[in-house]
């Protein structure tokens, strides 16, 4: 049952982010959720392709700080 309820929470984030038109801030609250969720290899791939694809945007900085710890724990 706790899966069914993560894998519909993911899904709702996805759907919610396709929404917008603020690619950045979706990147980054979902690379968030996912870190929240103990997922954190894809919030790391989430936070790495935010960097990645908008280096210049305030979410960058945030992402690259949430990156200097995460791998760390490698």
């Amino acid at each position: 049952m706790r899966q069914w309820i993560y894998v519909g929470a993911v899904v709702f984030c996805v759907a919610l982010a396709a929404c917008s038109g603020d690619k950045p801030k979706e990147l980054l609250e979902i690379a968030e959720f996912e870190e929240r969720q103990h997922n954190v290899e894809h919030a790391k791939q989430l936070y790495e392709e935010l960097v990645r694809l908008h280096p210049s945007s305030p979410q960058a900085e945030t992402a690259r700080a949430r990156l200097a710890p995460l791998n760390q724990t490698r």
